[in-house]
């Protein structure tokens, strides 16, 4: 009877099993990580000064389609993907994209001098206290967060590698046809 009731616990968890290592394969496919916390919740508000010394509250933009990228000076893939999202920011800005770049440097001079070397056009905002990093949960650099018009997060994207603004422009376009 014991065997019996074994072969019963098993053949239950099997399926939860099943379905667990199914979340997680999808989760962490080609460089995408679905923070469970993030993706499908709200996005959590901030408001940080920019580079124009503005402050820009995420709120504000509720009905547009955000991209957000957490970056720092120090991080090589950062500088690469920079001038791919601005291509993005150019392409899309008209058909309601925003886009936030977040610096997370200490300092703000170095992250000035790298957004005007690379001649990026979006607002450059400034998380020096990282309160913004932890919200979001930055784990690797860069970090993209994709946000529709509703403010839910759709899409969480860690690290770059030359090919991911198409992953990007595909979730785009499906965010800004919405």
């Amino acid at each position: 009877m014991q065997q019996h009731s074994t072969k019963k616990l098993s053949h239950l968890l099997a399926p939860s099993a099943a379905r667990l290592v199914a979340v997680i394969a999808v989760s962490f496919v080609g460089g995408v990580h679905a923070t469970p916390a993030l993706l499908g919740s709200p996005a959590p508000d901030f408001a940080l000064r920019s580079m124009g010394e503005a402050n820009v509250r995420l709120s504000e933009h509720l009905g547009q389609v955000v991209l957000i990228n957490f970056w720092a000076t120090w991080c090589g893939p950062c500088r690469q993907e920079m001038p791919q999202l601005d291509a993005l920011y150019a392409k899309y800005q008209r058909a309601g994209l925003v886009m936030l770049g977040i610096n997370i440097d200490e300092g703000r001079d170095a992250a000035v001098e790298m957004a005007r070397t690379l001649r990026v056009s979006y607002p450059i905002l400034f998380d020096a206290r990282k309160e913004v990093s932890r919200a979001y949960r930055l784990d690797a650099m860069p970090l993209t967060v994709l946000i529709d018009r509703e403010g839910i997060v759709r899409h969480v994207s860690e690290g770059y590698k030359p090919g991911y603004e198409k992953r990007y422009t595909e979730k785009l376009r499906e965010l800004l046809g919405e």
